[in-house]
Order: C-alpha cells, then structure tokens, then sequence
C-alpha cells in the first residue's frame, strides 16, 4: 500500500484533471448541474423520512457534496442525504427532536473517521461478486420502487410526460451528446407544462425551498452522558450503514470506469463530511447509488469537479432559484429515475445463458441478497445476509475437497496416509473418521504435503487422530506441513 506521502501528490494532481480539457470541464459542469437538479427532490423526500424540514436535507446534500469531493477516496461518486440513512436516525428525531439527530451525525461522522482509520475499508475485498450483482440489482429495484409513488394517484397528463421524458432521453443522444440528455429532458418537460398550465405534482409541491445560507452551530442537546448513551446506538448504526453503502458503490464506480479508488480515504471522507454537515445543522448522509449513476454513467463525469459543482449548483438553485425549480414537474426526474434504475440493473446477471451457466451456489447468494436488500430497504442487512450465504455455501463446497487415501506397504509394517484439500472446522470434522485404526500396522505416516491447516478445529483432528492410534499402540508421523501450517500445528498440537 502506498504511504500517505506518495499518495497525495497523485491525487493533487487528479483534483485538477478537468483542465486538461474544455470538453471535459463542460462535461463535468453539465453533469454537476443534472445531479443537482436529480438531488432536489431526493433530500426533501428523505427530510420527510426523517421527519424535518426540507431544509436539513438540501443543507446537508450541498456540505456532503462539496466536503466529499475534497476529501474522499473516489471521484466522481456523489454523496449526499439518503433514504437508509434517513430510516436510521428517524426514530432518535420523532422521540427527542432535531438536537439528539443532529448530535448523532456527528457521533457517527467520527465513529465513520476511527473505522476508517482502523482500516475497516479492507473488508471490502470479502464481499463475493455475487453479493455485489446482487446489491447493484436491489439497488436498481428501490431506485425503480422510490419512483412508483410519484405515479399513483396523479394526474393523466404525468403518463405521457414520464414517457416523452424517457423518449427524449434515449433518442437525443443519437444528435448530439455535448449536453446530458436528462437535463435536456428536464428542461423541455418544465417548459412545456409551465407554458400550456399543465397541471401536474413539482418540486415545490414536495416542501418549501430554504433562501438562506446554512449557518454552523452546536447541536441544541445537553453535553451529558445521558445524551451520549442516547445517541450512541443511533450513531453507530449510522455510521455502519453509511460506510457500507459508501463503499459498495466506490467498488460499483471502480468497476464501472475501470479505475481504482483509495477506500480507507473515502471512509475517512464520509467521516469529515458528516462531521461537518452536523455542524451546519444537516442530517447527514452518505454515498448515493442513484445521483453516482447519473453523474457517471448517463453524463459522463469522472473528476472531481462534478461532485463538487452538484453541491454547489443545489444550494444556488435552491436559494436563489428556488421559484423556478420549484416548477420542475416530478415526472421529468421519475423518468430520469427510472433511465438510471434500468442503466443500473445487471440484465446480464439475469440470462437465462449466464443462469445456466453460474453456480447454483452464486445465483443463490445474489437471489437472497437481492430479497433483503428490497425486503428491509436496507442494503447494510442485505450486503451482511448476503455474505454469510457467500461463506455458508463456500465452506461447504470446500468442506468436500480435503480427502484421504491409503496405502500400505509391501512388507505390511507402514501405512502412508495422504491427505490433500484445505483443512478447515468444516471439512476436518470428518478427517477423524477417514482412517483405519484397528487394521492398521503400528507404523502410520500421514502426509499433509497437499494440504493446507486454516484453523485449531484442523490442529484438533490431527490430535485426536494420533491419540486414537495410541491407544492402539500405534505410531503417528506427519510430514509435509507447508510453513504456515507446521507453525500452526506446532503452536496447537497437544492443547485439545
């Protein structure tokens, strides 16, 4: 791993890769503006999860979005307020108010910058690519499910809106692809229903626009350990949720662009940036699947830039444009919504080749972490159920390598044992009964030359092994160990 010196020159210098460029600064800019207008809606929803005003959300989406795009590990990837992370500190809100929320973001912000420095970010490298199919499929699922609200029990005029939204956004980039096509869509969609009076569900019909700056400030609670107690188990859900989600789609944009992102700097990253949202008074947040698609894969960005201006074009529009925005129809960011949900799914994932073809075992792990993830809403419980499918199914797969054969010398008087496969507390609680104790000669050599020992259940067999044969009278040698597992045995054998 690279040390802190060599790191932050190379990525200075990837803070500024956007002046290489016009082409590139006009694709970062059009898409922090797309992004921005996607986010509006989003952080008012989720302020009503949580149960505040819409303030807080759009405060905290523009501090998230501008802190992370300094200080985080992956570029391009947008953070702001979340639905998950929303659900969490809803309950502390409803039963103490705003103060304990706010109190708890930031509790969780710097639980977020101790488990980053812990190196909690290397864990990432044990989530199976099952479960990462099946959290980008789930994903893909809520972020269609999040729109089917927007659709019910509205006016007619949203259908076709929805749809002309949707044609414009696959077709106009057959002309030309220097401007995004969903701010395009969003554009033409505003203007068409403000100039014929249609009257349909907008942004402003979600909650009032703030027209001031945010201003920081303390948390209104009392500094005491009954505060702390209060606040601790919210926060530490928060910041567990937070740094999952976060890092599951740094991974999902790493794939996606075919780069490589520092994940204990974007865990130290989601930890300063939700300190720092706290003390504006913001509810925190984390990285958002959705607006990420939207800024890397429909608009094209890939700097850091982008994720700065979408936090900064939020606040503009919101406080000194907030009329206008307020006239954006829903149904132009529910087709937005609905283009990116699809772009996200794995289509391929779901062939019938590619299902014929995968392990029963990984289809199965990518199907429950899928009905979790929707079944809960919340991809943390579904990312974990998932990865203990993973290690269930892997461990019994594995359980069925290790095997034993036999043979005995000419003479009679030695039988060499030779054990082969990953000696494990799965596949070693069968090792004991593979052997022949009563027929064997009272030379017996077991050889573990293409074997490995991974744990002390492993240690444990071999002990019970030899103590069978001895109290037949019998001799035991092992040979073969490789270096780790002779050191294992040897720290192990004769203490069970």
């Amino acid at each position: 791993m690279s040390s802190p010196l060599t790191t932050v020159p190379k990525l200075r210098m990837s803070k500024l890769d956007w002046l290489a460029s016009p082409k590139v600064f006009r694709t970062e800019v059009l898409a922090g503006l797309v992004v921005a207008l996607a986010l509006i809606p989003e952080a008012i929803s989720f302020s009503i999860i949580a149960g505040v005003e819409p303030a807080v959300g759009l405060f905290a989406s523009f501090t998230m979005a501008v802190v992370i795009s300094i200080v985080g590990g992956r570029k391009a990837m947008i953070s702001a307020a979340t639905g998950a992370m929303a659900l969490v500190i809803a309950p502390l809100n409803h039963e103490y108010g705003l103060g304990y929320l706010i109190a708890a973001v930031i509790l969780g912000g710097l639980i977020q910058i101790v488990l980053g420095a812990l190196g909690v970010a290397k864990l990432m490298r044990f989530v199976p690519r099952s479960v990462m199919v099946g959290f980008v499929n789930a994903l893909a699922i809520l972020i269609f499910m999040a729109q089917v609200p927007e659709m019910r029990d509205v006016p007619w005029a949203v259908y076709p809106l929805i749809i002309g939204g949707l044609a414009l956004m696959v077709f106009f980039p057959k002309i030309t692809t220097v401007i995004p096509a969903p701010l395009v869509s969003i554009v033409i969609l505003t203007v068409i229903t403000v100039a014929a009076g249609i009257a349909v569900p907008n942004v402003g019909d979600k909650g009032e626009l703030p027209s001031s700056l945010p201003v920081p400030g303390l948390p209104d609670v009392p500094f005491t350990m009954d505060t702390l107690t209060t606040i601790a188990p919210y926060a530490f859900a928060f910041a567990l949720v937070g740094l999952m989600e976060s890092l599951m789609t740094a991974k999902l944009v790493d794939d996606i662009t075919d780069t490589h992102s520092n994940k204990t700097r974007e865990s130290l990253g989601q930890g300063i940036a939700n300190v720092i949202t706290g003390f504006f008074g913001g509810m925190g947040g984390c990285a958002m699947i959705g607006q990420t698609m939207i800024n890397v894969k429909t608009s094209g960005a890939r700097t850091r830039l982008s994720t700065f201006l979408s936090g900064v074009f939020l606040l503009v529009l919101v406080v000194v444009f907030g009329p206008i925005v307020s006239t954006i129809p829903m149904a132009a960011l529910v087709a937005v919504m609905i283009l990116v949900a699809m772009a996200t799914f794995d289509w391929h994932s779901v062939q019938p080749k590619t299902l014929n073809r995968m392990p029963v075992g990984e289809t199965t792990v990518m199907v429950v972490t899928v009905i979790c993830v929707v079944a809960t809403h919340n991809l943390a419980i579904g990312v974990i159920v998932g990865c203990i499918t993973a290690m269930v199914i892997f461990a019994k797969r594995v359980a069925h390598i290790a095997e034993v054969s036999g043979v005995v010398d000419p003479d009679g008087n030695q039988v060499v044992y030779a054990v082969t496969g990953e000696l494990f507390f799965a596949s070693s609680n069968d090792l004991v009964y593979q052997f022949n104790y009563r027929d064997d000669p009272d030379d017996v050599v077991i050889d573990l030359s293409d074997a490995h020992i991974w744990d002390a259940s492993s240690v444990a067999a071999l002990d019970a092994i030899e103590t069978k044969y001895g109290e037949r009278g019998k001799k035991v040698t092992i040979i073969g160990l490789n270096k780790a597992s002779a050191e294992m045995h040897g720290k192990l054998a004769g203490s069970h």
